[in-house]
C-alpha cells in the first residue's frame, strides 16, 4: 500500500507530469523527423517497362504469357496457375526436368474450371481435376532437397510416358498450399532464411530485360527468344544489362528486392520451339562475355550471368505496361 500511495504521489506532481509529457513530445516528433528524413532518402528512377509476363505453371514445361499476375511471395500467379507449382518426377520422386527430357518445354500445362489440361505435340489433349485429395503426396527433390507433391494419377502419368516415348515411369505432381516449401538459402546461401519457394531451381522470381536478350543475338547471329531463358519479367525500354544494376524495383505496387544474378546452365541450349538440345549454343557465348566478378567464383563458379533472381518485398499485382522503378536510398 506504501508502494502505492507513493506511485499515485508522483502522478499528482505537476512538474513530474510536464516532465514525462514532454519526453514524450520530443520522442514523437524526432521518430516523425526521422520517418521523413527516411522517406526523403527514397528515390524513384524510372528504368523501363514490363512487356512481358511469364508463367510458367510446369517446371521446364511452356510458358503462359499472361497480361497481368499476382506476384506473391512464391512467385507469380494467374487464376489457378502458379510459377512452377506442378513438376514431374521419377517413381523414387527425383525431380525431371528439360536437362533430361528436352521435349518438356514443348508441354503446355494450363488451368480452367477447376482442371489442368495437358497440351503437346501430336497428343490429344488430356483433362484432369486440379484438386484430387485422395491422391497420394510424394516426397520429392530438388536440387536434393526434400519437398512434397501431391500426386495427379495414372491419366497424367501415362500421357507424359506417351509423349516422351519412354519406358521410364513418370508421375506429375503439383505443390499445395499447405505443404512446406523449399528454402532457397539452402542451395545458395544470400537467399534470407525464411524464404521459400515451390519447384523454381532457386529464387520466386526472375527479371530479364529484352536489350540483354538481343545483346545476345547479335553476338550468336541467331534471332533467340526470352522463353528461352525462363524469366517471369521481362523489362522493355533500357540498355542491354542495365537490370544487373537495379537492387531494388517497384512495379505497380509490388516491391522485389535483388538478390542475385542468374547463373545459367545447359538448359539455355534447349530450343523453346522445337524441344531439341544442342548442348553448345548460347550457353558457350554467354560464357565468353558474362562471367562473375573474380571475388564473386565462390557463388557462381563457371556459370555465365544472365537475367536476375529477385525476392518478393511486397506483393501485389502486376500489369503488362506497368513502368519500372529503381528505388534508392
Amino acid at each position: 500500500m506504501e508502494i502505492w500511495h507513493a506511485i499515485k504521489g508522483l502522478c499528482n506532481d505537476n512538474k513530474l507530469t510536464n516532465v514525462l509529457v514532454g519526453g514524450l513530445a520530443a520522442v514523437l516528433l524526432a521518430l516523425g523527423v526521422g520517418y521523413k528524413c527516411w522517406r526523403k532518402t527514397e528515390t524513384r528512377e524510372r528504368v523501363g517497362v514490363v512487356v512481358q509476363l511469364l508463367v510458367h505453371p510446369l517446371k521446364s514445361g511452356k510458358a503462359a504469357s499472361v497480361p497481368l499476375a499476382e506476384c506473391l511471395k512464391k512467385g507469380l500467379k494467374w487464376g489457378d496457375m502458379e510459377d512452377r507449382h506442378w513438376m514431374l518426377v521419377t517413381e523414387d520422386g527425383h525431380m525431371v526436368t528439360g536437362r533430361q527430357e528436352p521435349r518438356l518445354v514443348l508441354v503446355s500445362l494450363t488451368c480452367e474450371d477447376g482442371e489442368a489440361c495437358l497440351n503437346g505435340p501430336e497428343m490429344a489433349e488430356l483433362r484432369f481435376p486440379i484438386e484430387q485429395p485422395a491422391n497420394a503426396i510424394l516426397d520429392c527433390r530438388v536440387f536434393g532437397a526434400d519437398i512434397q507433391g501431391r500426386d495427379c494419377g495414372e491419366l497424367a502419368s501415362d500421357w507424359f510416358v506417351r509423349y516422351l516415348r519412354t519406358e521410364t515411369v513418370y508421375r506429375l505432381v503439383r505443390f499445395e498450399a499447405h505443404m512446406r516449401g523449399r528454402r532457397p538459402a539452402d542451395l545458395e546461401s544470400l537467399f534470407a532464411q525464411k524464404e521459400e519457394v515451390a519447384y523454381p531451381d532457386c529464387g520466386p522470381v526472375m527479371l530479364l530485360s529484352e536489350a540483354s536478350v538481343k545483346d545476345l543475338s547479335r553476338k550468336v547471329d541467331a534471332d533467340l527468344t526470352v522463353e528461352r531463358f525462363r524469366p517471369n519479367v521481362v523489362i522493355g525500354d533500357c540498355e542491354a544489362f542495365a537490370e544487373d544494376s537495379w537492387e531494388q524495383v517497384q512495379i505497380g505496387n509490388v516491391r522485389l528486392r535483388r538478390v542475385m544474378s542468374c547463373g545459367r546452365c545447359i538448359f539455355t541450349t534447349v530450343d523453346p520451339e522445337t524441344g531439341i538440345i544442342n548442348r553448345k549454343e548460347p550457353l558457350e557465348t554467354l560464357k565468353s562475355y558474362r562471367q562473375c566478378k573474380p571475388n564473386e567464383k565462390h557463388i557462381y563458379n563457371s556459370a555465365p550471368l544472365f537475367g536476375q533472381l529477385l525476392s518478393v518485398e511486397k506483393t501485389g499485382v502486376m500489369q503488362v505496361g506497368d513502368l519500372v522503378y529503381k528505388i534508392s536510398r
